[in-house]
Parts: structure tokens; C-alpha cells; sequence
């Protein structure tokens, strides 16, 4: 049987820093970090995602996350951090699409990490080819937080949330404590 790996999943509407943050705490718990699949996609796609893009984004990233797990395990890490999952699928594809593959639904509940790190809008929003909405950032934060919520109150014992805002180096500062608050990680004095 394959040891445990902790998942810690940072997720959040765009321009939030979410990759440099996943970035930063696999070089830190000295792991991999899954990129996010539906940047990815849009990248190759070079055009406007669709209603019709939401299930090969959600396979591509089972893809990523599932080869990344047995890497990780295979070289005896203890630590998994994911630049979003699938729950950012299914509050994308229900805003923007208003419904969501049920079998994607199904997949989110069954591959919770064990920590997500909900990056909060309150750093500037900065265009870069791909992100293209820079309106009602808070409104999607939301849409996120109600949905980590709903996931929570269906499973008892379900992932913990922890709202990661301020500047950059406080929004380190409390992902890193965040995470070492899972008994992995170096002390913050080794950050």
C-alpha cells in the first residue's frame, strides 16, 4: 500500500498569485507542483474556452495530478502541491457555463486535498494573454468560498480552507504556516 501523500491544493480566481505560491511551497516541501490544466489547455487552444473544453481540461488534469502523485511517491516525498483541481472546474463551468459534467462533480469529491489555500483577490489583477477577466473578482471569490464550504459541510472531516491575502510576503508567510501546520514542511525559521 502506497504511503500517504498530503495534498495542498491552491486555488482561487485569477491573478491571485496562485502558481508563484504553489511554486514557492513545492520548492520548499522539496515536492513537484501540478500546473494548472485549464491555463494550459487555453494556451493550446489559442482561442476562447467553451462550454465543450470543460471535460478534456478536467481529464488533463487527473492526467497531470495522477502522474505527479506517482513520481512524488516514488521518490519517497510526503507532499503534493496542485495549482488548482478540480473544484476550480466545476465553480469555472457553472459560472460561466451554468452546469457542470456530473462526472466531474463525482471526480472533485473523490480527489480532495488536504489543505486548500483559497487566494483571495486583494492583490492587483494583471493581464497576461491569458487571464481575461478582470471584473467581479470578488463576486468569483465568493463562488469559490461557497463552494469549499458546500464541499466541507458534505464530508465530515472534509479539507480545511485557509484564506490567504495581504501582500506577498504575508500571503507566504501564512501559506507556509498553513502548511506546516500539517506536521510537513521545514520550520518557518528554515523558509
Amino acid at each position: 500500500m502506497p504511503h500517504p501523500l498530503v495534498l495542498v491544493c491552491v486555488t482561487g480566481p485569477e491573478s491571485t498569485g496562485k502558481t508563484t505560491l504553489a511554486r514557492r511551497l513545492a520548492e520548499w516541501l522539496d515536492t513537484e507542483w501540478v500546473p494548472e490544466a485549464s491555463r494550459r489547455y487555453a494556451v493550446r487552444k489559442g482561442s476562447e474556452l467553451l462550454a465543450s473544453d470543460v471535460s478534456p481540461i478536467a481529464r488533463e488534469h487527473i492526467e497531470l495530478a495522477d502522474g505527479a502523485v506517482e513520481r512524488v511517491r516514488a521518490r519517497g516525498a510526503t507532499a503534493l502541491v496542485l495549482d488548482t483541481d478540480l473544484i476550480s472546474t466545476v465553480v469555472y463551468a457553472r459560472h460561466y457555463y451554468g452546469a457542470v459534467p456530473a462526472w466531474i462533480v463525482r471526480a472533485q469529491r473523490d480527489r480532495r486535498a488536504d489543505l486548500y489555500l483559497l487566494c483571495d483577490v486583494d492583490v492587483p489583477w494583471v493581464p497576461d494573454g491569458v487571464r481575461d477577466r478582470p471584473e467581479n473578482r470578488a463576486a468569483m471569490c465568493d463562488l469559490f468560498r461557497r463552494a469549499l464550504a458546500a464541499r466541507a459541510a458534505q464530508a465530515a472531516g472534509d479539507a480545511r480552507t485557509v484564506i490567504i491575502r495581504g501582500d506577498w510576503a504575508t500571503r507566504w508567510e501564512r501559506a507556509r504556516d498553513a502548511v506546516a501546520s500539517l506536521g510537513i514542511g521545514r520550520t518557518p525559521s528554515e523558509a
